[in-house]
């Protein structure tokens, strides 16, 4: 029997914090998935607030609002251009239960309208949270380039007023802007294909990729990307197959990750010995994922410190990472 309106405002009331545990358990999920298959993304989630749920049930006069209101949590995968949302989507297939794929991209009739394509999907949630039916919790999943996100904030904050329309030309001019966030998608997309015939320039930013997503599992505190790029440099040296080292990379961060949690802890970003002293730079860096890996095994290490000795960097940095994971150098 489907619940009135005062009975799903206080089922979701009482249900609130278990769908935002499940939405961040899914967010996590998501964003390891992504690192193990290469996939530059930004996901973000959440459960939708208590006000907008009530607004929205009252606003749309659903005869069955618990059931109808599909978003209570919403979660958002932003890639840098169109080519990435494919395998976004194929990887939220293999990761998740999904229910159902909202997909207007490919659609006809829609060629000569100024709005973007819808892509989303709806899946259960993993974690292990469950409603008092014991069933998983759903989510509704955004994806989205990183221009069509700018666009659509935008346009959301300046169009969807309640009770009012925004004036035509203002409504016409962000249609308008449609067309040139295809343009720019399709322009960052021939970018990414043109520098992957040139591995020698991709390399370092394959490398600084990868090290960010992993790292961003651990903290998402701001770094130097002027630093990042100066010791990527000499972390490429060392690095045989950048193909490959993906896998790598991620198969080390899982084996050692208390230990790795443990040490972003005592030296990272946020630690007294970072803060107050300013010791252990890189530590705060998401390159310092590499430089743990290669300090992992004597003959990566051996490697590191022969191409850090040839670089312009300290050697108080890399002796400060080697004491961090107990090695000699």
């Amino acid at each position: 029997m489907p619940l009135s309106a005062h009975e799903a405002f206080q089922r979701y009331q009482h249900e609130r914090p278990c769908i935002e545990e499940a939405a961040e358990a899914t967010k996590a999920h998501m964003e390891h998935h992504a690192s193990l298959r290469g996939i530059p993304c930004e996901v973000t989630a959440r459960a939708k607030e208590v006000s907008s749920f009530n607004t929205k049930m009252y606003s749309k006069g659903y005869t069955d609002p618990w059931k109808d209101i599909t978003d209570k949590a919403g979660l958002r995968v932003i890639v840098p251009h169109s080519g990435l949302l494919d395998p976004v989507l194929d990887m939220i297939k293999e990761c998740l239960d999904v229910q159902w794929i909202e997909d207007d991209r490919d659609t006809p009739g829609n060629e000569d309208r100024l709005r973007y394509p819808r892509l989303h999907i709806q899946a259960a949630m993993v974690g292990g949270q469950e409603d008092p039916d014991g069933v998983p919790y759903d989510c509704e999943i955004q994806l989205r380039t990183e221009a069509v996100d700018l666009w659509s904030r935008m346009s959301h904050k300046l169009l969807y007023k309640p009770g009012k329309d925004a004036p035509p030309d203002v409504r016409r001019s962000l249609y308008r802007l449609i067309a040139l966030v295809e343009l720019f998608d399709l322009e960052v997309e021939r970018g990414v294909q043109a520098m992957a015939k040139h591995p020698e320039l991709a390399r370092s930013n394959q490398l600084l990729d990868m090290a960010e997503r992993a790292y961003r599992t651990f903290t998402n505190h701001p770094y130097s990307t002027d630093l990042s790029h100066d010791v990527i440099e000499v972390l490429a040296q060392t690095i045989e197959d950048t193909a490959t080292y993906n896998e790598q990379l991620n198969q080390f961060t899982e084996r050692f990750r208390e230990r790795l949690e443990r040490n972003y802890a005592h030296y990272g970003p946020t630690s007294t010995l970072f803060l107050e002293r300013g010791r252990y730079l890189l530590a705060s860096q998401p390159e310092s994922l590499i430089i743990f890996e290669r300090l992992s095994e004597v003959r990566s290490r051996f490697a590191l410190h022969i191409a850090w000795r040839h670089s312009e960097l300290p050697d108080s940095m890399l002796t400060d990472m080697a004491q961090i994971w107990g090695v000699p150098l």
